[in-house]
């Protein structure tokens, strides 16, 4: 019997997911499939929260469907191969995936649509991850935006044009799917474990404040949606259409997601390399073992201190406090961004690739529309006004007013104008 085949991805979840529901409609069973990626995997370690989160989402979305008589179908390996085995083992009539932005994502979609195409097996793919995609949200001559805030006012001026069935799917899951229980792996026969870190649920009720207590990490008011997007286990529609009404400031932070993502997808360049290449002569100091300090949150500097810590335990970082922490690093130890956005790689739950990289090279001064190379954070001075009862640090860094906390790794005013002067000295004039 022929089939269609949904393969998830970053969208974990039967709800207004857009290419599960097309797929859904078009009258032949649907197979729901997922793929761990060893190309992904193989550089991860085996109890990385990430893949548990993924594992556990994977797992509610198998106990909805074997409700229905279906079930996710898991496989791990090379995702060509896979499908080379799917391809031989299945009558499949078309494939339905939701876009993916990144280049390895892109490149991985075009060799698998390259494969099917070969088999006469059509790939339908669509827009679920972002409310406007990459050729959505242009300048007056079609050419990409590299400065938020033109960028923002286009977007707000198409978000309002867009039709309110755009934002009120069904939340039924339809029931034509293919018949038949897989068997679900364990974790533990996939090469993984369950880890100590945990990713919270989202909280949409901190929408409507944010705005008043986001700049303070003790108040621990926030969303926790970022792993949420990440992965799709909750729709952009739905967090975005809530903003809306409730929240600019918050929707405001959605479209600088949107920003980072059309960025990379437009420069993918940005991966490797300065956005603005008059930064490419910096002189990093790039000194491993003030870098190991800041990795383990042992600079001197309370609030620094309590930002790694906290990634190190949780794989949260607190916003505000990710600004400091990447800008501490960058400009204070004159340490070269890429060092640290593959730390917080590693780390962050919430790890995106187009974010990450985004806001570290904002931190650095080398991105677009960065902060100034001049603009460079007082740590105390961040304390004070954001910690000003030093809650949070207290929380992270219970020894900071105690004898044998670590001196100051560098003064403030010596790391500043340092700073500025490695800027001036490394910048293209020509």
């Amino acid at each position: 019997m022929k089939i269609n085949i949904f393969w998830f991805r970053r969208d974990l979840r039967l709800n207004d997911n857009r290419a599960l529901d097309n797929a859904l409609s078009e009258g032949f069973p649907v197979l729901p499939l997922f793929i761990f990626d060893d190309n992904i995997l193989d550089e991860l370690p085996a109890d990385d929260a990430r893949i548990g989160f993924i594992y556990n989402s994977l797992y509610e979305i198998n106990e909805i469907l074997k409700e229905k008589g279906s079930s996710v179908l898991v496989r791990k390996g090379d995702p060509l191969r896979i499908w080379m085995d799917m391809i031989a083992s299945n009558d499949i009539y078309s494939v339905y995936i939701n876009k993916d932005y990144e280049p390895y994502g892109k490149a991985r979609d075009a060799e698998t649509k390259k494969l099917l195409q070969k088999h006469k097996i059509p790939m339908f793919a669509f827009k679920d991850h972002v409310i406007f995609e990459e050729d959505e949200v242009l300048k007056p001559d079609n050419k990409p935006y590299t400065i938020f805030t033109p960028y923002s006012k286009k977007w707000l001026s198409e978000f309002v044009k867009l039709p309110q069935a755009e934002f009120s799917r069904a939340n039924n899951v339809k029931d034509n799917f293919h018949q038949g229980i897989f068997p679900f792996p364990s974790l533990k026969e996939l090469g993984f474990r369950q880890s100590g870190k945990r990713v919270k649920p989202y909280d949409l009720n901190m929408i409507r404040e944010y705005h008043k207590f986001r700049d303070y990490p003790a108040e621990d008011k926030t969303t926790y949606l970022s792993p949420h997007l990440r992965f799709g286990t909750v729709s952009i529609r739905s967090v975005a259409a809530k903003a809306a009404k409730e929240n600019p400031v918050f929707l405001n932070e959605l479209i600088w997601r949107e920003f980072f993502m059309q960025i990379l997808f437009h420069y993918p360049r940005a991966v490797t390399e300065n956005f603005k290449s008059v930064y490419d002569n910096i002189g990093w100091r790039n000194n491993e073992r003030e870098y190991e300090r800041w990795c383990r949150g042992e600079t001197g500097y309370p609030i620094v201190d309590a930002g790694m810590r906290q990634l190190n335990e949780t794989g949260y970082m607190h916003n505000r406090v990710r600004m400091i922490t990447s800008g501490f690093l960058c400009k204070h130890l004159l340490i070269d961004w890429q060092w640290g956005e593959a730390y917080f790689a590693q780390k962050l739950l919430d790890y995106e690739l187009s974010s990450n990289n985004g806001n570290w090279q904002w931190a650095a001064g080398t991105g677009c529309d960065a902060a100034p190379y001049f603009r460079i954070f007082n740590p105390e001075t961040q304390q004070k006004k954001f910690d000003p009862r030093n809650e949070y640090t207290r929380r992270w860094v219970k020894e900071s007013d105690k004898p044998g906390y670590p001196e100051k790794i560098v003064s403030h005013e010596f790391a500043r104008n340092r700073a500025i002067d490695a800027y001036k000295a490394g910048i293209k004039t020509g």
